[in-house]
């Protein structure tokens, strides 16, 4: 099967994406990573003001198959969190990449960028 990989977005290799405006980063799932879990039925994450650090937990989400932990693409401080996935976590199944979106964080470091994944290389990840 053929996902949807947006070339102007980061990845991580837990399969959250990273989209950056300047210091902002909005963090979803992958289609990939919504197709694996099957029907998503609840979501639990940080809230506004937490501080998050690359690589660690940031919430989790529960399909009726598993319990996955979400992994921070970049540390710094949770300024949005999408308040709508608590009453709909299905959004995350039926639009990943728009309102689908998990939180925004404001990163302390552009420097972590360099550990994430571009396009061309999730692609690589996934097909494997």
């Amino acid at each position: 099967m053929a996902y949807k990989v947006p070339d102007d977005l980061y990845y991580t290799k837990e399969h959250e994406w990273a989209y950056v405006d300047e210091n902002i980063v909005t963090v979803g799932i992958t289609g990939y990573a919504q197709d694996s879990l099957g029907e998503i039925v609840y979501v639990d994450l940080k809230e506004e003001g937490q501080k998050v650090t690359q690589n660690e937990s940031f919430g989790v989400v529960e399909s009726v198959k598993s319990v996955s932990d979400l992994m921070a693409p970049v540390t710094g401080t949770v300024i949005e969190v999408n308040q709508s996935l608590f009453d709909k976590p299905g959004t995350l199944n039926d639009d990943p990449w728009n309102d689908g979106w998990l939180l925004k964080i404001e990163m302390d470091t552009e420097k972590e960028l360099a550990a994430l994944l571009k396009a061309a290389d999730y692609k690589k990840l996934i097909a494997q």
